[in-house]
Formats: C-alpha cells, sequence, structure tokens
C-alpha cells in the first residue's frame, strides 16, 4: 500500500489589538485562526491537530490573509470574504456553521444552539464551541450564558468581552 500524500498547511504569524495570533491554512481554506503566544507551543498544537501534514512557514505567501484578519479583529462585523475549511466532527461542523449565522451584534446561548440541534443537551454544544480553532470567523464569542451574562471562551473572556462590545459600538453607529 502506498503512503498517503502529505497534506501542506501553511501558517503565518499575526498582531493585532487582542496579541498575536497563528493563522493557517490548507488548499481548501483557513483551518486555524488562534490567539497566542509565538513559539513552539502553538506550533506543536497545530502539528498535533494536523499529524499527517507538512506545517510550513509561509509569511509572504500568506501576509494578505493575515493583513485581513487583523483588521477583522478590531471590526469583528466585517466578513472579510476569506474561504473556510473547517475541521471537525459533522456535528461540530453542524454547530459552527448554525454560529456563523449569528449575526454581528447580537448573540446567542448554549440551550438555544442545542435545541436547533435537536436536543436539550448544551454540553454537546459547548464542547463543539470549545474545539473550534477558527476564532471570530465562527463566532464563538456571540455565545453567552441563558441570563446573558459572559460565560467562558477558548481565547479568553476579555477578548470576548472585547469582541462583543467591538459588534455592538459597530451596530450603534449603523442606527444612528
Amino acid at each position: 500500500m502506498e503512503a498517503k500524500m502529505s497534506e501542506r498547511i501553511r501558517y503565518a504569524w499575526g498582531s493585532s489589538s487582542l496579541g498575536d495570533f497563528i493563522a493557517a491554512t490548507s488548499d481548501d481554506g483557513l483551518v486555524a485562526f488562534e490567539f497566542g503566544e509565538q513559539g513552539t507551543a502553538m506550533l506543536d498544537t497545530l502539528q498535533m491537530r494536523f499529524p499527517d501534514a507538512a506545517i510550513v512557514d509561509d509569511r509572504s505567501g500568506l501576509s494578505d490573509m493575515i493583513g485581513k484578519l487583523e483588521h477583522l479583529v478590531d471590526h469583528p462585523d466585517h466578513d472579510p470574504g476569506i474561504v473556510l475549511d473547517m475541521r471537525g466532527s459533522d456535528y461540530q461542523k453542524q454547530v459552527w456553521t448554525i454560529l456563523r449565522e449569528v449575526p454581528a451584534g447580537e448573540t446567542t446561548n448554549y440551550g438555544s444552539l442545542a435545541a436547533k440541534l435537536g436536543t436539550r443537551d448544551a454540553r454537546d454544544v459547548t464542547e463543539a464551541i470549545g474545539s473550534n480553532a477558527i476564532a471570530i470567523l465562527i463566532p464563538c464569542h456571540r455565545v453567552v450564558k441563558k441570563d446573558g451574562s459572559i460565560s467562558g471562551y477558548r481565547w479568553g473572556v476579555r477578548r470576548k468581552r472585547v469582541l462583543l462590545q467591538r459588534e455592538r459600538r459597530t451596530e450603534l453607529f449603523q442606527e444612528a
């Protein structure tokens, strides 16, 4: 049997008002956009997520995308038109697709998402949200507790709060 051809995942680092991030793409689209310190831990995580892939630093090739993502952090209501390559189980992709339908400036809650998926158990939804590797474009930051309070966020509650404030601020200006 022939060895499977290795996939190539290209990555680059970016800096934003909410901290450093890594972005990674496959031939099909963005597979990761995660906040974290530049360094080996983030690269190790990427390698673990794509064990059969060649992980390649491509700063120059991804510079346009990095610029769009840096802008997105300050304007989370803006659609930069980046194609996503969502990697996960069918259930996770279902959750993430529903999240992408939540408009900027609005929020939903875990129970509501579970109900849309035909279940009462929000734990699976919470797990799917926690495993999302694409910040902002799969807007996990728009999921809050039933009482409207801000709950955990993979990249920190402070970032979640700021993203929600930025979306609401933009919405207020559009109404004026």
